[in-house]
């Protein structure tokens, strides 16, 4: 696996595409912000010969986090691809953000590929956000590998981080966690650390040295060996408690000694399923170095033993109409499957969609058919057209090499698929095709937001538009009752990074204001109105007089309207002017501008003249006996209720019980859930949660999850209803 010879193809092999599925690897890295994700996949490029000994790509610039805005922020902010060779393998390396605000790009990720490295600092250990990850992947069955990074820090202990990672990803099975090799350690420095300098392979006893920027192999020191002898016969022992050979173990037991070589074969194929997770050391290279440390053992990992795209299999698929589709998984030569796992745009060639094929072959210029279904919640509509590619490449940096055709298993860039959107199935025209999406998190964090001018207002809906097309974990609302434009969103970061991209890629420069939620009004009591709405000034007048009596409603009854006019009082061709008057009033608000529910209003009496009287005139007064009953009597404030859901760990179901009290909320019960967690559930007022995405986060340490539904709009208690009404008064 890595600890056999291999040699970088060049150029010339660089540029070669992939031939066939089964010489694709696709890998995506996870890991928490600042764990050397981004810095890993570049020490791979190296190694690789895909970059230069200063990190940067042979055209110019650098193979990962090359947005503007990543540069800024120092910290990725979006899935990167940068595809390699090794021993004649197409690797694409799947480069994503660290920061739960992003873990929308971090799906898209986990989508694409067919097996995880999951990236962890030696000196910061695993955090609940990788281990909820982790878990994701094994629900799955996607294979992954464990890369231990930062070990030149001061603490930094191997050992102790790979017992952390069997604590942690191990489960019921923390011998399905174990190192391949171990750590050699150089002089000691004036800080008494001693940096580590090579590796030395558990199964081969083959010492790898780095020291020079070179790999080196060696035979170890004979004395060096039983230091690696209990590490050794554990990682033996591991290997074959997963051997598809039952009769391995009996002969290991029995003191038959084991071929080096079928330990690698059975070591590959059950790191291939799924069923072992080995540990791995890496580190960038040296200024000047050409390879990085563990970099050649990661990528012989990861050549011989995750899986090709066939073994992986391909999603559920569907006819248009929702008729279930049986594919040869990963066949060059079925039909044409794939599916739009990233859109960005280019300021000179437009909309970019990254694409992952799971069958068929995609051509430059071929018309495809673009189906988009199941994010209208999001503010995606449905479609189904045909469009027409431009070019296709393969990206690398800010860098686009083109290609003529894309196989199944392979991962490309699309050009100017101008009504493609992220989650959308390509198929053929002919044969339309609809993939199941994957789940993607729901934004909960709102923000509310205006045109900062008139030129601004004239770009925003079509920068907004784009930008959500971009990103389907954020969701755009036009809301018709407070006549807000709220972008919702992951967290701040994701809040931050929607903002300068609007400024800095569309040119639209938005302020960001108060997040209202829609409130209600409704009668504290019965009351009566009389609505006079007489005026002559030559010509026909205007004459109409209603009375109304006005009563509450229990919730959820909305506006009712009852005729009790007796005698003519108001001729019948009126009452639903009258009814139509109050029912626009109510929309209005009578008492702080927000609509009125849940009463009853009753029509009992009222005047017309034969002449003046008309059906403008009984809604005007309609109106004002709503606004004359309301001035009589207390008009109460209605708050919307969320049910929410909260999913978080054992450890913090106390905090988080304590905090949804805080907001008022009131909790219904919790339920034992799986791995340790528990639900939470509780009914809050949605005043109470515009930032409990953030908060939450923060309470639990990015191990919380939740989720909220609007329930019903209930009474307002006196002294918040007060708060709020000062506050609309001071704005």
């Amino acid at each position: 696996m890595g600890d056999k010879a291999h040699t970088h193809p060049g150029a010339a092999g660089r540029a070669r595409a992939a031939d066939r599925p089964t010489s694709v690897r696709n890998v995506v890295l996870v890991g928490p912000s600042g764990s050397g994700k981004t810095t890993l996949v570049e020490a791979l490029a190296l190694t690789a010969g895909a970059v230069n000994r200063a990190g940067r790509v042979e055209d110019g610039g650098t193979v990962s986090d090359y947005d503007a805005i990543e540069h800024r922020q120092q910290r990725s902010v979006q899935l990167s691809l940068v595809p390699v060779e090794w021993d004649g393998i197409k690797i694409n390396l799947l480069d994503t953000p660290g920061y739960a605000d992003f873990v929308g790009e971090l799906r898209a990720g986990l989508r694409a590929a067919d097996a995880a490295l999951f990236v962890v600092s030696a000196s910061d250990g695993v955090d609940g956000s990788t281990r909820m990850v982790w878990d994701e992947c094994a629900a799955v069955g996607m294979p992954r590998a464990i890369v231990v990074t930062h070990l030149e820090a001061a603490r930094a202990d191997f050992t102790e981080m790979t017992r952390v990672c069997a604590e942690a990803f191990g489960g019921d099975d923390p011998d399905a966690v174990l190192p391949l090799y171990l750590p050699l350690h150089g002089p000691e420095g004036p800080d008494g650390h001693a940096p580590v300098t090579g590796l030395i392979g558990l199964l081969t006893q083959k010492l790898f040295d780095y020291s020079s920027g070179e790999r080196e192999e060696h035979e170890p020191d004979p004395d060096r060996l039983p230091l690696i002898e209990e590490a050794r016969a554990r990682l033996i022992e591991g290997i074959i408690a997963e051997s598809e050979d039952e009769t391995l173990m009996d002969r290991y037991l029995g003191g038959e000694p084991c071929d080096v070589e079928t330990l690698i074969e059975d070591l590959e194929k059950a790191v291939a399923r799924g069923a072992f997770f080995p540990v791995l050391a890496a580190a960038p290279a040296a200024e000047g170095a050409r390879r990085g440390l563990g970099t050649v053992e990661l990528l012989g990992l990861i050549t011989g033993g995750f899986p090709t795209p066939p073994e992986h299999g391909t999603p559920r698929v569907t006819s248009i109409d929702g008729t279930p589709r049986e594919l040869d998984p990963c066949d060059p030569d079925a039909p044409l499957v794939a599916e739009v796992v990233k859109t960005s745009s280019d300021p000179y060639v437009g909309r970019i969609s990254l694409v992952r094929l799971f069958s068929g072959t995609l051509r430059a210029d071929q018309t495809v058919h673009v189906s988009g279904h199941g994010l209208a919640d999001r503010g995606h509509e449905d479609h189904d057209v045909d469009e027409r590619i431009g070019a296709l490449s393969t990206p690398f940096g800010k860098q686009q090499r083109p290609v003529s055709h894309v196989i199944a298993g392979d991962l490309a860039c699309v050009a100017k698929l101008s009504r493609a959107e992220t989650g959308d199935t390509l198929s053929a025209k002919d044969d339309p095709l609809l993939m199941e999406p994957w789940e993607m998190p729901d934004p909960l964090l709102p923000l509310a937001i205006r045109a900062h001018s008139k030129p601004d207002e004239d770009k925003l809906s079509q920068g907004l538009a784009r930008l959500v097309a971009e990103d389907p974990t954020m969701r755009l609302e036009h809301n018709q009752d407070t006549h807000q434009v709220v972008l919702w969103c992951l967290g701040e970061a994701h809040a931050d990074v929607a903002l300068e991209r609007l400024r800095s890629r569309y040119g639209v420069q938005v302020d960001v204001v108060a997040h209202r939620v829609p409130l209600r009004e409704t009668f504290g009591a019965r009351a009566s109105g009389r609505g006079r709405h007489v005026k002559q000034s030559g010509g026909h007048g205007q004459f109409a007089i209603c009375e109304i009596d006005v009563e509450p409603l229990p919730g959820g009854s909305g506006i009712e309207f009852v005729d009790r006019v007796v005698g003519g009082a108001v001729p019948r061709q009126f009452i639903p002017s009258v009814e139509k008057g109050v029912r626009a009033q109510a929309a209005k608000g009578v008492a702080a501008g927000h609509p009125l529910i849940d009463v009853r209003v009753t029509l009992r009496d009222g005047k017309a003249h034969s002449v003046d009287s008309s059906d403008a005139a009984f809604q005007t007064a309609g109106a004002l006996a709503l606004r004359e009953a309301a001035a009589d009597t207390r008009i109460n404030l209605l708050e919307p209720v969320a049910a929410v859901s909260v999913l978080v760990g054992d450890d913090y179901v106390g905090p988080v019980m304590s905090d949804l009290s805080g907001r008022r909320g009131r909790v219904l019960g919790t339920e034992q859930s799986a791995g340790g967690r528990t639900l939470v559930r509780a009914e809050v007022p949605e005043i109470e949660i515009g930032r409990y995405s953030v908060d939450l986060r923060a309470l639990s340490h990015g191990t919380a999850r939740f989720s909220r539904r609007y329930v019903r709009h209930e009474p307002m208690p006196a002294q918040v209803a007060e708060r709020v009404r000062e506050e609309a008064v001071g704005s």
